[in-house]
């Protein structure tokens, strides 16, 4: 997604710089629609709850106690923890109710806090102010990390409104001892410092990025809640289990191997145990592989483990029937032979021409009109 404002000229993107900050809504991530904006609501029913966009999707739902005139792309002043921060409302009117409903946060609506005013213009230069300062003070925060010796990661930081606190966003495998830190932190940027551990999806969302299908990660766009996703999704899906292709950007399983995971276990009830061999005269065959959506089989005999006999589903549920009631069939019988020996031969219906039949064709029209021009030319 993008504004107006980050178009190309020349070839080369302007982008805006604004960071998500610019109101339109354009570089935002995580959006909700708003399906209920041009619906009428009765008199007196009106909620007075909005939500709050922060920085990199981070959204919180505050009270308009006042009853200030708000729409979506307004930017507001609102009561934090200490002191007050900036933000642009993404959502306003019946939506946020149902939203605060989804997340079972209505019993707390009262102990939310509250819309201070619309943002004047000096709280918008010193919002921005901040925003400009925040790749230095990132470049700078991992510099005195390395000087410490701190088995950490620093990949973001968010200044306060106000500009009296500055979150540090980590990752972190081990404990980190943060008293030498915070000292020194406090010392270089004069403001409160705040710690804030986050996991490795969370901050491949907060930084965005592109995955291996093409496509913007999942994580920073749409979803919201970070599921475990275990290596037992990549074997029912019947996936290699090559860590370099099954670990996303941020290192640790794909969230999208959990998609189609419940597909996945509703087909897979109708095939038999693997773990079984199909026993017939010539001998017992094992299992190699399978293609649930074909409904496939493949199986091999023990003493020939490199041949692969394709089967059907039904053909393989007959066959452990059989073995069940303790009979055996003869031999395992390839149906892709079957098919392919079926099949009719490949006729050419546009016709034999090879595709450089023009080749001999244009070699002749060169030499006929060489031959014109030595013979047009006067002895």
């Amino acid at each position: 997604m993008g504004c107006s404002t980050c178009s190309n000229s020349g070839g080369v993107p302007n982008g805006c710089k604004s960071n998500g900050s610019c109101g339109n809504g354009g570089c935002n991530k995580l959006t909700v629609f708003n399906w209920l904006a041009n619906m009428d609501l009765p008199s007196g029913t009106e909620f007075n709850g909005v939500e709050i966009r922060f920085k990199n999707g981070r959204k919180e739902f505050y009270q308009n106690e006042l009853g200030f005139p708000l729409y979506e792309g307004d930017v507001v002043v609102v009561e934090a923890t200490t002191g007050k921060d900036v933000g642009i409302v993404s959502l306003s009117g019946e939506l946020v109710r149902l939203q605060i409903q989804k997340k079972s946060l209505m019993q707390k609506y009262d102990d939310l806090s509250k819309v201070v005013r619309k943002a004047s213009q000096k709280d918008i230069d010193k919002w921005q102010s901040g925003r400009a300062k925040e790749s230095d003070s990132l470049l700078k925060a991992r510099e005195i990390a390395n000087e410490l010796s701190l088995k950490m990661k620093i990949s973001d930081v968010e200044y306060q409104g106000d500009l009296t606190k500055v979150t540090f966003y980590y990752t972190a495998e081990e404990r980190v001892d943060f008293r030498e830190l915070i000292k020194r932190y406090a010392d270089a940027f004069k403001c409160r410092i705040e710690m804030k551990q986050i996991g490795m999806r969370q901050e491949a969302g907060r930084l965005g990025g592109i995955g291996s299908c093409g496509r913007e990660l999942c994580c920073s766009t749409w979803l919201t809640d970070f599921r475990s996703v275990s290596t037992s999704a990549a074997r029912y899906q019947q996936l290699s289990l090559n860590p370099s292709k099954l670990a996303g950007q941020c290192g640790k399983l794909k969230c999208c191997l959990n998609f189609e995971l419940d597909l996945y276990i509703d087909e897979l009830k109708a095939f038999p145990d693997t773990k079984k061999t199909l026993k017939t005269r010539k001998g017992d065959a094992f299992f190699q592989k399978m293609d649930i959506f074909r409904k496939k089989m493949w199986y091999s005999y023990q003493d020939a483990p490199n041949e692969f006999i394709e089967l059907s589903l039904e053909t393989v549920n007959e066959i452990v029937q059989i073995n069940k009631k303790g009979d055996k069939v003869d031999q395992l019988v390839n149906e892709a032979i079957k098919i392919e020996a079926n099949m009719p031969a490949y006729e050419n219906v546009v016709g034999q021409d090879s595709l450089t039949r023009f080749d001999k064709r244009n070699k002749n029209t060169k030499r006929k009109k060489r031959k014109k021009k030595t013979n047009s030319k006067p002895s």
